[in-house]
């Protein structure tokens, strides 16, 4: 896949367990940032281009950068946020939630291609769990493009 996206499917929003990511991030730091969703249906943002170095400026002091690094890295490579990071209008945002410029085309390819890449990999074990297989000649049904988990 060579081509990304046209079509825009609005602002991807965040459920419940990319709340429980965001939620993680929060706690590390001195005050809540307003980038992140508190509740399921709040539009995800992605960052801007060096966020992590602002976050980084409110970590509380007893936490280790190591573990925020790790919760917001669970946060960033999710599925809904390489979504909304591929999107053909997507913006990245500051630290408050406000946009700040459109991701540029071959970053939203590359999201794209991570979010098919976790689309496949992640419907894969219930496949194998199940036993189904398709068989020669049968299509597998096509996943509806809004992913369901974080």
């Amino acid at each position: 896949m060579t081509k990304a996206w046209t079509v825009s499917r609005g602002p991807i929003a965040a459920n419940e367990i990319g709340i429980e990511k965001a939620n993680a991030i929060n706690l590390l730091l001195v005050r809540p940032i307003g980038i992140l969703p508190t509740v399921p249906g709040d539009q995800i943002r992605p960052f801007a281009v060096g966020l992590f170095d602002e976050i980084r400026l409110l970590l509380k002091p007893d936490i280790a950068v190591t573990t925020l690094r790790r919760a917001v890295a669970a946060f960033v490579h999710s599925k809904r946020y390489y979504f909304a990071s591929a999107q053909p209008d997507a913006m990245r945002h500051d630290i408050d939630g406000n946009s700040v410029e459109a991701i540029v085309e071959a970053d939203r390819l590359i999201a794209q291609q991570r979010f098919l890449t976790l689309q496949r990999t992640r419907a894969q074990p219930d496949d194998a769990q199940s036993g189904s297989r398709v068989g020669a000649g049968q299509k597998r049904a096509r996943a509806d493009n809004v992913p369901s988990d974080g």
